[in-house]
């Protein structure tokens, strides 16, 4: 998970979480990105800069001055701030206090799932955690309005009273790699990924391969049937395999063929093991559209020094590049989720609608 979260766990610094909360035209980080300020320093990025500057003086403040109360602040990023990007960023500002800690804790364990956070902007102190199906998870109880327009990013609502909340979908990870092959490269590849929104299902047979210390997104499956994983991986999801048998990558290639969900398949290998495993895959009689979409040597176009890390760092472009586009489709016809019933009439809990 980011910086921003793992780094308040067993913490007793005060701090101020900061977050994007509306761009309007161009900014340096999209909205929903955050950083999280101390009086020492800082955890993560806004997107530096003048804008980042000003947001950690803001934040320092808030901390010198026991300034418990969230606010939103506007900056147009070139008149006041001198920026080329030229738009206008607004933040929001939230102390981390006793109850956002117990919020915040509650997300890290909720990190694969997905959560809403909903935090107000005006008046008092009040933040609450929702599933995806409307339940509050953390926070209390009439503090926030259940019902908000989930399959939107991070954004500023209103509710009937006028009240401003900032409501940021705080999204499990959609990207999923299994990675058959704990080598020099499978290795190298799941430092390059370690902080990347994504989760990695690492496989083989060798269990004492894997290293000692694992990435928080990285799950281990030392295993005598590999092939098994195929099966177990999301629809959608990614693969690739660099195992230290060619034997073992043909039974997975192979396996992996079979399904029809495949969003990614990356072999690592030269063009004449590519060639090799075609000929084995039309023998078996797999289409030649699903061989063409095997991607097979692995890495960017124009990279060819072979080190583990180099090969690391144009896989990881490689597949920034696959999953952002997934992404980018996905947003363009989002999954409306259920939303909460509605509240009682007696606490009178207003709907909050976009601004």
């Amino acid at each position: 998970m980011s910086d921003w979260l793992t780094a308040i766990e067993n913490d007793t610094q005060a701090s101020v979480l900061v977050t994007v909360a509306l761009v309007e035209g161009s900014g340096p980080r999209e909205a929903g990105a955050k950083m999280r300020v101390t009086l020492e320093g800082q955890v993560d990025t806004i997107g530096g800069g003048h804008l980042e500057l000003r947001a950690v003086e803001i934040a320092k403040t808030m901390l010198a001055t026991a300034d418990t109360h969230a606010r939103l602040e506007r900056f147009a990023l070139g008149p006041s701030l001198g920026q080329c990007c030229g738009g206008v960023v607004h933040l929001a500002f939230e102390y981390v206090d006793a109850s956002l800690k117990a919020l915040l804790a509650a997300l890290r364990e909720r990190r694969q799932h997905d959560s809403w956070k909903v935090t107000a902007l005006d008046g008092d102190a009040a933040s609450a955690l929702f599933d995806a199906a409307g339940k509050l998870i953390a926070g209390v109880p009439g503090q926030a309005p259940n019902t908000f327009a989930r399959e939107r990013s991070t954004h500023v609502a209103q509710d009937g009273n006028g009240r401003r909340w900032l409501v940021d979908p705080c999204l499990a990870p959609r990207a999923h790699l299994t990675l058959f092959g704990a080598g020099h490269v499978g290795a190298a590849i799941v430092r390059a990924l370690a902080d990347l929104p994504c989760n990695i299902t690492w496989v083989d047979e060798r269990e004492d391969m894997f290293p000692l210390q694992m990435p928080d997104n990285v799950r281990i499956a030392a295993t005598d049937t590999p092939e098994e994983f195929v099966a177990m991986a999301p629809p959608g999801g990614s693969f690739l395999v660099m195992t230290h048998s060619h034997a073992l990558d043909q039974r997975l290639t192979e396996a992996i063929m079979a399904r029809m969900d495949v969003g990614w398949f990356g072999l690592i290998g030269s063009q004449t093991k590519r060639k090799q495993f075609e000929h084995r895959l039309q023998a078996r009689g797999v289409p030649d559209e699903r061989i063409a979409a095997m991607v097979c040597p692995i890495g960017m176009p124009g990279i060819r020094n072979k080190a583990p890390a180099v090969i690391a760092a144009s896989v990881a472009c490689q597949l920034l590049m696959v999953w952002e586009e997934a992404a980018a489709a996905a947003l363009a016809a989002p999954l409306r989720l259920a939303t909460a019933s509605a509240p009682p009439r007696r606490e009178k809990r207003a709907a909050i609608h976009p601004l």
